[in-house]
């Protein structure tokens, strides 16, 4: 391997090393080792290493729902960065606050990934365990040596697909947002309101964690208001989902009669009738910036929180111009 990276063996070993030697050695060149060490299929021998560091070589992932599509794209690249690394992943979901301070002072796991808590979920933890939070609330971390926060600029995304709806000429536009008391939603909402400023807006909760049949049924609600609206901003795709379900019910046409914009780009927004046009949320790299950022905090190295990860709008054919309004 050292002489397909050209470099010695003391430099692959500093590659590997979980003892904080890593940061010794430039990023290019610890790259250049890594794509070597892909293309001789090696793996670092994890357990002679993490039974020298008393490890377990076990991190846990904690998501709110293992079943929501998103999360899923998340676990992917949490799994594949992880075995860079010599790590294995467990995955927990609907954990607690009791739970998760509970998992983080046993021995079992070397570092905790939190993705998208909500308020309830978050209490004390031990600062001596190492924890990297995703899409959270960059407080949580702020001021830990053993913290960090990776964030996705859902802001940003949920701005784009709001003057997206504004530029096609929607001036009544409505909001299935999450009634999840979270970091993520209240960014949402806060950027829905900035973007929708001058617009008029009819707003229904929705329970995310009760699924599609809450969805639609929310959706109804909306559109068979008496100010229905001629698109509607979903909080996420399995929200969406809802809108078109109940669309279909009502007789009316998507996108002819109401425009439907979703957000996370999970895999059935592409296959949905029409595809739906949503905002692309990098979960799989989420994922993977979360297990590399914990794998740096398990080295010792300092903790550097990266830029929040961009996000980006998806057009499909579920949005189109706006008709009159009735």
């Amino acid at each position: 391997m050292a002489r397909l990276a050209g470099v010695s063996q003391a430099t692959v070993s500093l590659v590997f090393s979980d003892s904080g030697g890593a940061h010794r050695v430039s990023e290019a060149t610890r790259e250049r080792v890594r794509d070597a060490a892909r293309t001789l299929g090696y793996r670092p021998h994890a357990a002679g290493r993490q039974l020298r560091l008393g490890r377990t070589g076990l991190i846990l992932l904690a998501v709110p729902n293992i079943l929501g599509p998103f999360f899923a794209r998340v676990l992917e690249g949490a799994h594949e960065e992880a075995g860079e690394h010599g790590l294995a992943v467990v995955v927990s979901s609907g954990w607690s606050s009791a739970t998760l301070a509970r998992a983080s002072t046993t021995s079992q796991f070397d570092g905790l990934v939190v993705c998208s808590p909500d308020d309830s979920q978050l209490g004390e933890l031990p600062e001596s365990t190492p924890v990297v939070f995703l899409d959270s609330d960059p407080a949580h971390a702020r001021g830990a040596a053993r913290r960090l926060t990776v964030e996705l600029d859902v802001a940003d995304g949920m701005r784009a697909a709001v003057e997206h709806l504004a530029a096609l000429g929607h001036r009544r536009i409505g909001h299935l947002r999450s009634t999840l008391s979270a970091h993520t939603f209240r960014s949402r909402q806060a950027a829905f309101e900035e973007a929708a400023h001058g617009l008029e807006v009819v707003e229904v909760g929705v329970s995310l964690n009760e699924g599609l049949a809450a969805a639609r049924a929310a959706a109804r609600t909306l559109l068979t208001g008496p100010r229905r609206p001629h698109a509607v901003m979903c909080d996420d795709d399995v929200v969406a989902s809802g809108v078109y379900q109940a669309a279909a019910e009502l007789g009316l046409r998507i996108p002819a009669d109401v425009s439907v914009v979703g957000m996370d780009n999970i895999t059935a927004a592409e296959l949905l009738t029409p595809p739906l046009t949503t905002v692309d949320l990098p979960g799989e790299q989420l994922g993977r910036h979360g297990v590399a950022a914990l794998a740096a905090l398990l080295r010792g190295e300092p903790a550097h929180a990266p830029d929040p990860l961009p996000t980006s709008l998806v057009v499909r054919a579920s949005t189109a111009a706006a008709a009159p309004l009735r």
